[in-house]
């Protein structure tokens, strides 16, 4: 096994696991009608934040359901 084939072998199921969280979370924002902060906001935050993005929206962006 090449260095080339082990970086593949590492990067490919995080970038996979990123478009899936990337994928859900723009999915939940279309959703919801109200979330903290405008949408907007949110759209670049997911796109730009990488799989930190996604993650910060589903913990600090969605508003509760109550």
């Amino acid at each position: 096994m090449q260095l080339q084939d082990l970086n593949l072998v590492v990067i490919l199921p995080i970038v996979v696991i990123q478009l899936i969280l990337m994928n859900i979370a723009f999915v939940d924002l279309y959703r919801r009608e109200t979330t903290r902060g405008p949408k907007l906001l949110w759209v670049f935050v997911i796109l730009l934040g990488n799989i930190l993005g996604s993650i910060v929206y589903f913990t600090v962006g969605r508003k509760s359901e109550s």
